[in-house]
């Protein structure tokens, strides 16, 4: 799918093994129940869209849009995400450990009990999260010093260097 326009498409339960979606838009478009397994999105417009139930192994994302997407339960277990843009999706019980992040927005997505575990968040605008309710999600993961000091400020901390 090259260079394709189908806002609204309809993919529920499509099988979509090694499919390869690039600079087209999807917006709004339904994944439900598709399998996905080593399909590739690149430079695609997919806000809106509605992943709930995919077969997602081996699925990437990169410079793609997913603003308010619905991906709850998809895995990024080890993916590199770079310039995906998350922000407002629903990302609850999503796998995102060993995951790394460069030009990506989570800003505001829902990401109640989706695992973090060992992932490099530095490149992710983490804006609007609640990332100390279930830290335990993030065990190991790595963010940089701006984002430790957003987050701890959002407590009322203040964060200074000597």
């Amino acid at each position: 799918f090259a260079h394709c326009r189908g806002p609204s498409a309809t993919f529920h339960s499509a099988h979509l093994d090694d499919a390869r979606f690039e600079a087209s838009d999807f917006n709004n478009a339904v994944f439900r129940a598709a399998v996905l397994t080593s399909a590739a999105f690149k430079d695609c417009k997919l806000t809106g869209s509605d992943f709930t139930d995919a077969r997602s192994t081996g699925t990437s994302f990169a410079d793609t849009l997913l603003v308010a997407a619905k991906l709850a339960g998809f895995s990024f277990r080890k993916d590199k995400l770079s310039g995906v843009d998350l922000s407002m999706a629903d990302l609850a019980k999503c796998d995102f450990r060993d995951a790394e992040f460069e030009r990506c927005s989570l800003r505001e997505a829902n990401i109640d009990n989706a695992r973090f575990e060992g992932a490099d968040l530095r490149g992710a605008d983490l804006t609007g999260l609640s990332l100390l309710a279930g830290a335990g999600r993030f065990k190991g993961a790595v963010i940089s010093a701006a984002q430790a000091e957003l987050i701890l400020s959002a407590t009322g901390l203040k964060v200074r260097a000597r």
